[in-house]
């Protein structure tokens, strides 16, 4: 499409977004009775009222923040030469709706003391922190950056989700707000956010230039006089504290920082000045245009859903569509980057030793308890009556981190990457949406419907990226960032189911949050004969798995039967990874890490590897059974948060090891 054409669409979006805004004014009050200016609410009906301090104050912020966001891209784009940063993919609107839901459920008085903005500030810069830390460490590669960004996004969403399921009060209002609603009842907001948007403007007016310059490459900026660092750092915080202004007065509103300065390039912008001047407008009509969308719903079903959950539907797709123009390749640590791994001479003995000592912990597991008056070693008459309780959630966890485990090291020989894993190829965040959908769709489902829901969405979503990577010359990590994009777009058409607040959202937050406390002997005897079955499958699949990694020219020539099996292993990972997010959640980070555990402990041969991966995994995910359990005595935490609290940190030390 040429620029003149995208102008002229562009225009009739801008009429569409004025006209569906207009219809909902006169449905809710004829243009003869429209309240006028100055707005006096002691002279105004109540319609009056409801369109002058709700409706009129909610349009405009709609422009305010979309313009704000589409600066704040604009200016992350620039200073990275990422064009795939804004503050969804790099976790800084992330970040500040962290913050913002500790300091609503934990500390209350904060918020009324210091307000929402120094709050949501605080967790936005730590979020753009640790995303500027891992960068350094890699020199700022495009896809390293996005990649960090948006792992840690899904951590703390992740955390955000079991917070706020923890607090049943705050249950609807905080994932209403979270998903970014645009409700107004006064003109507050409208006149925060104008002055922030005003200063930043004159802001990035000052800092145009030396973007500019920025652009010509750092060895080339600093020959020029340019202090590369300050101008980094001051576009970073300028783009921060816009972000997190809005995710401060509107929650968490996605990826129209992403689309902005993407359609401003489109419609002809050459520099980043160009850039700068057209991003704003072009996100004021994005959010305009969503929110009328979600204005005209409403007035035809009744069915009022946030702003933020239909702008996060882009995002995906454009992410997606953005991925082969991303320059710039770094992959975050890779197995010739940290040295050969060890190969051990014997696996059988270690892979024996692996499964003594699993069970022996699981025993040790079940012996010890914690009290009101402390930590204790259980009588038998303790255990006895604990056991029927205990056993069935420690196979069932372990059934689930061996899938897992094996899952991650399926995924990590398809692509020949050591960070593939279910959660970041978006494995599961394809096994959420269809446990919702079933969830949704069927009115009573059963146990076996939800299963079959989360493992299909699973292996959908895994099959989807690879048609879409199979078709276009990938390097690997952009492998990992298309995964990335599907589980956004997938956690985005969550929210939207979500936030309409019927009941059944609570379920699906219960189960984002991971939990074996629902888990009976009958659950857990068939999560472990899976896991078992998963891995005997697994097993035969040894020999594809060992050449696979070898490329495709090697694959074909020694007869590989390439498309059956790369079906095979994407099937089989996207069900084990469908079961086991049924009990722990859509993120643990087990499949990320079992597999890497395994192969740096010498189980080179795919086999070895395998085995490893799954007893490692049913390891890991029992100690963070019994630590959701015990941490929080008398109170339990959900599985899926504490395991991810177990392999986020794990995943960011591993990101941020520097190559030899």
């Amino acid at each position: 499409m040429t620029p003149a054409r995208l102008s002229i669409l562009l225009a009739a979006l801008l009429a569409l977004a004025s006209l569906m805004w207009l219809s909902a004014a006169l449905r809710l009050l004829p243009a003869s009775d429209w309240p006028a200016l100055p707005l006096n609410p002691q002279r105004m009906s109540l319609g009056q009222i409801l369109l002058g301090f709700g409706l009129m104050p909610r349009g405009v912020i709609a422009l305010l923040a979309g313009a704000a966001l589409g600066l704040s891209g604009a200016l992350l784009q620039a200073v990275l030469r990422n064009p795939v940063a804004d503050p969804t993919t790099l976790g800084i609107s992330s970040g500040a709706q962290l913050a913002l839901v500790i300091a609503t459920i934990l500390t209350p008085s904060l918020l009324d003391t210091l307000g929402r903005w120094p709050v949501a500030m605080g967790g936005a810069v730590l979020a753009a922190a640790l995303v500027m830390a891992i960068g350094a460490a890699r020199a700022f590669a495009p896809v390293t950056m996005v990649i960090a960004g948006m792992l840690i996004a899904m951590t703390a969403s992740a955390i955000a989700t079991a917070i706020t399921l923890a607090q049943g009060e705050y249950l609807l209002s905080l994932v209403i707000w979270n998903g970014g609603s645009l409700v107004q009842q006064d003109w507050s907001g409208v006149r925060g956010l104008t002055a922030i948007l005003l200063a930043g403007a004159g802001a990035a007016a000052l800092l145009a230039r030396p973007l500019r310059v920025l652009s010509l490459g750092v060895e080339g900026a600093r020959g020029l006089g340019l202090n590369v660092t300050a101008i980094r750092l001051a576009a970073m915080a300028l783009a921060v504290a816009l972000a997190g202004s809005v995710s401060a007065e509107l929650g968490l509103i996605g990826f129209v920082g992403l689309a902005a300065p993407a359609l401003a390039r489109t419609l002809g912008a050459r520099n980043m000045v160009q850039v700068l001047w057209l991003a704003p407008p072009i996100g004021a009509l994005i959010l305009s245009l969503c929110d009328g969308l979600v204005l005209a719903i409403a007035g035809r079903l009744h069915e009022m859903f946030p702003t933020g959950a239909l702008t996060g539907l882009i995002g995906g797709p454009l992410l997606i569509w953005l991925l082969p123009r991303l320059r710039g390749s770094t992959p975050p640590g890779t197995e010739a980057a940290e040295g050969p791994p060890p190969r051990l001479r014997r696996p059988a003995r270690l892979l024996a030793a692996l499964a003594l000592l699993l069970m022996a912990g699981a025993l040790m597991l079940v012996w010890i308890g914690r009290v009101p008056g402390g930590w204790t070693v259980l009588d038998r008459e303790s255990v006895a009556a604990f056991l029927p309780l205990r056993l069935p959630r420690l196979v069932a966890a372990a059934g689930a981190g061996a899938a897992l485990g094996l899952a991650g090291a399926l995924l990590q020989r398809l692509t020949a990457n050591p960070l593939a894993s279910p959660e970041v190829l978006g494995v599961s965040g394809g096994a959420t949406l269809g446990f919702a959908l079933v969830l949704f769709m069927i009115p009573v489902p059963s146990v076996l419907a939800q299963i079959g829901g989360s493992m299909v969405g699973g292996a959908l979503a895994l099959a989807l990226l690879a048609i879409y990577v199979s078709r276009r010359d990938m390097p690997a990590e952009r492998v990992l960032l298309a995964g990335i994009a599907v589980s956004a777009l997938s956690t985005a058409v969550l929210s939207a189911m979500m936030a309409v607040g019927d009941a059944r959202a609570f379920a699906v937050l219960s189960w984002l949050s991971g939990s074996s406390s629902a888990i009976g002997g009958r659950e857990a005897v068939a999560m472990a004969l899976l896991a078992v079955l998963l891995l005997v499958a697994a097993l035969l699949m040894r020999r594809w798995l060992a050449v696979l990694p070898l490329g495709t020219g090697v694959s074909t020539g020694l007869g590989l039967p390439l498309r059956r099996a790369r079906l095979a292993i994407v099937g089989l990972a996207g069900l084990a990874t469908g079961a086991a997010t049924m009990l722990v959640g859509p993120l643990s980070f087990v499949g990320l890490m079992a597999p890497h555990l395994a192969r740096r402990a010498g189980f080179a041969r795919p086999q070895d590897q395998i085995a490893a991966a799954a007893l490692i995994g049913a390891a890991l995910m029992m100690t963070a059974d019994f630590g959701a359990r015990m941490a929080g005595f008398p109170y339990e935490l959900p599985l899926g948060l504490f395991a991810s609290l177990i392999g986020a940190p794990w995943l960011l030390w591993l990101m941020m090891r520097k190559t030899r």
